[in-house]
């Protein structure tokens, strides 16, 4: 490590938050892409005076500069490259105000989104972003990947629920970006266009967080289908009501298998597939809403609907949904898991066509995630020593994709791209506006030193 930056690191930062120990920074070099680097160094600054200093420092010494919430990523965005440093914002975990009258909160990047929640709820409030590492993952982690969760079919992702921000720009310059207020039109939206970037743009210090009235009464239902074809039918069906449900969760018949064991609650043995619903809304109307949804989950192939008659059943099967990345990655740590998302009235045709891909390569695949927004999680179970089946596992990828983007889709509903995806956006993204994009990367960051090689291809010169 260049002698010279290491010195100016230690005079921003005090001694206890710098490491430079070989065995302390390896434990900051990976994220749960289970991709692994190498940090020369990890810096925790406790403010934005010291994040500032910390990028201009590395603009000297043109050092790679990579931000760093909690490290859930399952992309490999914060993996670090050749020679770089990792800045790490688990100290900056400040809740700096609450505005329950005008339902905003001020946090520092490294609040948790559970602390967020808390918060929020002691003034009845939520915040919408929810995603399954909710316990444990950061605001700043949130925003860089625009994360979302079962809540964003009804109430949005991270660039719906954020009004503004503070961040250091990758030439080192304090930024503003947004309103404390629901309405605001001056200028470009800088804050949309931050939030999903992975600290390839800005790094975030400060952000101004939407909250939302908690609603009084919840309905959770548990449906299930003869077919995964019914069940996506019936997720067409659901989103074609005027009543949006809050959540809308698909699960095919190998995650139930896979998940049932980590289950309190009895998950059908003669089902093909089953969907999580989750309804909300007042006393007064939550009945005929539920009684819509109901209806609605009636096409050909629906087994029965069952309804959550405790909030300790609601949690329960909650946690089971919970359970089904963590339970897939005891039973295949290495598998290939892909985040993809259709217009909901494809997803019969993509659950369709994931099955015909599973046949065709003789491949494995569990499907699930937040079918009422048409984001499906595609889990390859393959076996990394085996060659030959790595292979064809990337040929079935490929055509994965191809399936998703022939249906309108996106790679990428809210896991990012970081470097797992980064070679397959040119299928999604025309040369013209990669091009604008790397433009304004050099508008923003001109030295290339915030999270390089991540996110956009390499440049054609």
């Amino acid at each position: 490590m260049n002698n010279k930056l290491l010195k100016q690191l230690k005079k921003i930062v005090s001694p206890e938050n710098i490491l430079t120990d070989v065995t302390e920074c390896l434990t900051y070099g990976y994220d749960n892409s289970r991709r692994q680097g190498q940090p020369q160094a990890v810096v925790f600054p406790i403010d934005e005076q010291q994040v500032q200093k910390i990028v201009k420092a590395c603009n000297e010494f043109t050092t790679p500069l990579i931000a760093r919430g909690r490290g859930t990523g399952t992309t490999g965005a914060t993996v670090p490259l050749t020679n770089s440093i990792i800045i790490s914002f688990e100290k900056m975990n400040k809740i700096i105000s609450m505005d329950a009258d005008n339902r905003s909160i001020d946090v520092q990047p490294g609040v948790t989104n559970l602390e967020v929640q808390q918060c929020a709820a002691a003034h009845n409030l939520f915040w919408a972003p929810d995603p399954t590492s909710a316990a444990f993952c950061s605001v700043g982690g949130n925003l860089a990947y625009n994360s979302a969760g079962p809540r964003a079919v009804k109430y949005g992702t991270c660039r719906e629920n954020t009004l503004g921000l503070r961040a250091i720009t990758g030439n080192g310059d304090i930024i503003k970006c947004g309103t404390h207020t629901t309405k605001g039109v001056v200028g470009y939206d800088l804050t949309r266009l931050i939030i999903g970037s992975e600290g390839n743009l800005a790094l975030i210090t400060q952000a101004t967080l939407k909250l939302l009235p908690l609603a009084p009464e919840k309905h959770t239902l548990k449906v299930s289908y003869n077919s995964v074809d019914a069940a996506a039918r019936a997720v067409s069906k659901i989103m074609a009501q005027a009543v949006t449900p809050c959540a809308l969760e698909f699960m095919d018949k190998n995650a139930l298998d896979m998940v049932r064991d980590y289950s309190s609650v009895p998950l059908p043995t003669n089902a093909a597939a089953m969907l999580m619903i989750e309804v909300d809304g007042h006393a007064q109307t939550i009945q005929q809403d539920s009684k819509i949804i109901i209806e609605a989950c009636k096409v050909d192939g629906h087994i029965n609907t069952e309804l959550a008659q405790t909030k300790a059943q609601a949690d329960a099967l909650w946690q089971t949904r919970k359970a089904l990345s963590p339970s897939l990655r005891k039973i295949a740590p290495k598998k290939i898991n892909e985040d993809v998302v259709v217009p909901v009235s494809k997803i019969p045709e993509l659950i369709n066509g994931l099955n015909n891909l599973s046949e065709r390569h003789k491949i494995k695949i569990v499907n699930f995630g937040h079918a009422g927004n048409g984001n499906i999680h595609v889990n390859l179970l393959v076996n990394p020593n085996d060659a030959i089946e790595m292979q064809t596992a990337e040929k079935c990828l490929n055509d994965v994709f191809d399936l998703v983007l022939n249906l309108n889709g996106s790679l990428s509903g809210e896991h990012g791209v970081g470097l797992e995806k980064r070679d397959y956006i040119c299928k999604e993204l025309g040369e013209t506006e990669i091009n604008l994009m790397h433009q304004i990367k050099q508008v923003f960051d001109r030295n290339n030193i915030l999270n390089p090689g991540k996110t956009l291809p390499e440049k054609k010169i």
